[in-house]
């Protein structure tokens, strides 16, 4: 689909990045030419994802990060540009999310996903953005939030107030750092499971089964496909695109969206009994 030197010697840090849709994209960029640096918590998990990520050319570098706190952060960045010299793409991936009645909530239970989500992205695009005006430097910026951050959604409410945000952050920055040469680009995505996550949302096979029943697609989406969208939109191809999201969903939020959307539900023989009807209710 790509140019195998699409992202040729671009140095990209991925929060999150030694797993599930973090390390899919890191996968991808490292196919296009890129210089990877993954981070997470657990450094474990970093050192056995790098290693099988990295040969045949590919760098990956990592550091363990915990992404809440900000000392750790310029700590973290510190290393990555000792190690490249410079961080061209920042995609901020890390997250956290599990499905509760709002009311059952306590407030740790809030902060648990604000800090890792709102917090995090803040202060990893901070220590960032302010090292590459300082700089003089451009670059872009990913911000992975969700189809839910622009409509909200009922038990996951710390999710979707800290996807809100960092969608309205991308806005944001896209207008007042543009002059800086620092593009923001967003992608939304809807069902995308992942180990660990999707058994937190949706713990039962008939509750997964309902999930897939409202993707008028009717399957959830491929991690290639969301890695495919993120390596455009940080290329230069994309260079223009600026404070944009991208929802990748399968049509998921068009389906809760639209008024009669439920009629999908009729069937061919009650169609043509409504068309009688309405008929005889015109004579």
């Amino acid at each position: 689909m790509f140019e195998q030197t699409l992202l040729k010697d671009k140095v990209i840090l991925i929060t999150g990045g030694g797993t599930g849709l973090g390390r899919a994209m890191g996968e991808k960029f490292l196919s296009l030419g890129a210089k990877l640096a993954i981070t997470s918590r657990r450094d474990e998990v970093l050192a056995q994802a790098a290693a099988e990520m990295s040969g045949d050319g590919k760098e990956v570098f990592y550091k363990s990060c915990d992404v809440r706190d900000p000392l750790q952060i310029q700590e973290m960045v510190n290393a990555v540009e000792q190690h490249y010299g410079r961080i061209d793409v920042l995609i901020n991936n890390a997250a956290g999310n599990f499905a509760s009645p709002t009311e059952n909530l306590s407030p740790r239970a809030v902060d648990a996903v604000l800090n890792i989500v709102l917090h995090g992205t803040f202060y990893t695009t901070l220590e960032v953005g302010k090292r590459w005006i300082e700089q003089g430097v451009g670059g872009t910026m990913l911000n992975i939030v969700t189809s839910y951050a622009s409509t909200g959604s009922a038990f996951v409410v710390p999710s979707a107030a800290a996807k809100a945000g960092v969608l309205a952050l991308t806005r944001s920055l896209a207008v007042e750092w543009a002059r800086h040469g620092i593009r923001q680009v967003a992608i939304a995505p809807g069902l995308f499971p992942t180990d660990g996550a999707w058994s937190r949302l949706a713990p039962t096979p008939e509750l997964s089964e309902k999930l897939l029943n409202r993707v008028p697609l009717r399957r959830v989406g491929e991690k290639e496909e969301l890695a495919n969208l993120a390596a455009y939109l940080i290329s230069d191809y994309a260079a223009y695109i600026n404070g944009e999201v991208v929802t990748i969903d399968g049509g998921e939020w068009l389906q809760g969206a639209g008024q009669f959307n439920d009629l999908l539900e009729v069937t061919d023989e009650q169609w043509i009994d409504l068309a009688e009807m309405t008929r005889k209710g015109k004579s």
